[in-house]
């Protein structure tokens, strides 16, 4: 902790202490112009508002899906193609002294180091003797940007540690290491500490609506109900967790750090409803009010366009989707975002980093509801036919059409991830496909799990994968969170008419029928599928499973692939260049475990994220996560 605290203030022009010694030469006398002092910074708006901007650091490219390796490689949506950086964390073998995945390690000290930086703002802004912004307005502005700010951050901590230390003023740099040692706050705390900035943050900015990617009054309202909900979650009852997670031995004196040890669960999920409904309220979303489903090619656009977020210029995009996105990271020209490039498939000269596992394609249900099963003879034949709209907008398959390749191996641009006969020069050879492990090109990024990812890739055909980069938003908050938080809160209140009904106008947006089961367990799971396939790759699922203490039955999954391959039928042939053809072919699709790579455990210890070793040892009343070792 001291470390995050000592941290020199670095603000985005440079504030350095201007020479206060007895110099009387005057042209040593002279402000620069390239640097200010802290007491300028606050006399100025203009300065003022640099330094908010600087804050919003803590959304820059590391704390946004379109890192190279995807928070899903985490989870039960994927898995990492190319390093063991995962592998630690996915088979229970982290501890305090090796988190694993950078992922994890990197939020406590980035997000104090945000928090400090919220913290000034609020103290100088708040005090009207530190600063001279007489247009109360504009100073309210900016306040309710660094309150929001600060409390992102705070919410970031609590979902990955549990309670974390509160820190809601700026420390002076002091030589005194017992200045910077403060214990965790309990569970309870932090949330009250996140709700009441985003009240403060609320209220400050009003019916004020500033430039896009900055915070607006509905990205508050959404990240208020995100924390209620997590908050209400089986995670967080203290009951509910100590009966789920039995085996850890230091449990029950961390409980407080953890979850709520008093009140009423059902009490929470009534506050949560409530700031989801206020959210939905304040907002609209996409396409939410239809009776019946779209058909299955309007399914796959609606769901598109809401992944491209008004980032696409292809054809049949709906820029309008953007509606759906309600708080982004947005890439510009200087900044885009090389999603495309880090997942696409090896044979576009892509990276294929995080790849889709079979668990997750298949819980894609069939077009007409039911569940898809490979012990169904029509379903294995023929796996992916009349599927969810949104498995064709997510994932790249076997025989999938793609963007021109530009290969005269494949001039009917389709995604090649089996092996396949073909006759070369007469004789009968097998054939790998273009986006394999054996392909010519790039093979080392071929795929392993036989899928690739297509959400959050553009798909205008201008823009290649490997060749150029796309400006398709990072969606922190979205409206259809809102809708399955309120989901999830009516479900656990008994109110299952309304999460029925709201659940159907999600599935309609995607084209798939409506349910109608009621009864409070079976709506349970059938919302919990549904959030799972809506936000699949939205660094949702890693939190999701853990809070509703699923993670043994999901995550701890081993991972599953598919094989592919291809022969002739009888009496059929193909000569020299492969295309997917189903007069001519029998497909074979073998799903199969794959441990090779990563043996995936579940340990209940990996509830929570452990503590960084070094931080511990900098602050020694910090309490170690229970399962863990310093």
């Amino acid at each position: 902790m001291r470390r995050i605290i000592k941290v020199k203030i670095s603000y985005i022009l440079s504030v350095m202490l201007l020479c206060t010694t007895g110099c009387s030469t005057d042209f040593l006398n002279i402000t620069p112009r390239n640097a200010f002092s802290d007491e300028t910074i606050w006399q100025d708006p203009v300065l003022a508002e640099k330094f908010i901007s600087d804050i919003y650091n803590a959304f820059d490219a590391t704390n946004s899906g379109f890192t190279e390796q995807m928070q899903a490689s985490a989870t039960d949506e994927s898995l990492w193609n190319h390093t063991d950086a995962f592998l630690l964390l996915n088979t229970g073998a982290i501890n305090g002294a090796n988190q694993g995945w950078s992922g994890t390690s990197r939020w406590w000290e980035r997000m104090y180091t945000y928090i400090r930086f919220s913290n000034i703002a609020v103290e100088k802004l708040t005090d009207d003797t530190k600063n001279g912004i007489k247009d109360q307005p504009a100073k309210d502005k900016l306040l309710a940007q660094a309150y929001f700010i600060r409390a992102y951050c705070y919410h970031q901590l609590l979902r990955y540690y549990g309670g974390v230390p509160l820190i809601i003023n700026s420390y002076e740099y002091s030589e005194d290491p017992t200045v910077y040692k403060k214990e965790r706050a309990t569970y309870e705390a932090c949330v009250n500490q996140i709700i009441q900035d985003c009240d403060e943050s609320y209220k400050r900015l009003g019916g004020v609506k500033l430039e896009k990617g900055r915070v607006n009054a509905l990205a508050i309202l959404a990240l208020k109900s995100r924390t209620l909900i997590y908050a209400a979650s089986d995670l967080h009852d203290s009951k509910k967790l100590t009966t789920k997670v039995s085996d850890l031995g230091d449990i029950a004196d961390k409980l407080p750090l953890l979850a709520y040890t008093s009140g009423s669960q059902q009490e929470r999920y009534r506050l949560a409803q409530a700031a989801a409904k206020a959210a939905m309220d304040a907002g609209a979303g996409y396409k939410l009010n239809l009776t019946e489903p779209v058909s299955v090619n309007q399914g796959i656009t609606n769901y598109k366009s809401i992944a491209m977020g008004g980032g696409s210029k292809a054809a049949g995009i709906d820029v309008t989707a953007a509606a759906d996105v309600i708080f982004a990271r947005y890439f510009i020209t200087e900044q885009s975002s090389s999603h495309a490039r880090d997942n696409g498939p090896n044979g576009y000269s892509s990276w294929g980093g995080n790849q889709p596992l079979g668990l997750l394609v298949d819980d894609y249900e069939m077009s007409d509801g039911t569940k898809f099963d490979w012990n169904n003879p029509v379903h294995k034949t023929a796996p992916y036919k009349n599927r969810d709209p949104r498995f064709y907008a997510s994932i790249l398959y076997d025989g999938a059409d793609w963007k021109p390749r530009n290969n005269a191996a494949d001039p009917a641009n389709q995604i090649q991830t089996g092996t396949y006969d073909l006759l070369v020069g007469g004789n009968l050879t097998k054939f790998s496909g273009l986006d394999t492990k054996q392909a010519p090109r790039e093979s080392h990024n071929g795929t392993w799990t036989g899928y690739y990812i297509g959400k959050f890739i553009d798909p205008d055909p201008d823009i290649i994968d490997a060749q150029a980069r796309q400006y398709v938003p990072w969606p922190y908050f979205r409206y259809t969170e809102l809708v399955f938080n309120y989901v999830e809160a009516s479900i656990e209140l008994g109110e299952t008419e309304i999460a029925k009904t709201w659940l159907n106008k999600i599935r309609f947006r995607a084209g798939m029928p409506a349910i109608t089961a009621t009864d409070q367990n079976t709506l349970r799971k059938i919302y919990r599928h549904e959030r799972r396939i809506e936000m699949a790759y939205e660094q949702q699922r890693f939190f999701d499973a853990r809070r509703w203490l699923i993670a043994d039955e999901t995550l701890g999954r081993k991972v599953t692939i598919v094989k592919v391959d291809a022969t002739f039928k009888p009496g059929k042939s193909l000569a020299n260049t492969y295309k997917h053809d189903e007069s001519i072919y029998d497909y074979n699709y073998t799903p199969q475990e794959f441990n090779t790579k990563e043996n995936r455990i579940w340990k209940n210890q990996l509830y929570f994220i452990p503590l960084s070793r070094d931080e511990i040892r900098k602050n020694p009343l910090l309490v170690q996560n229970p399962g863990y070792v310093e």
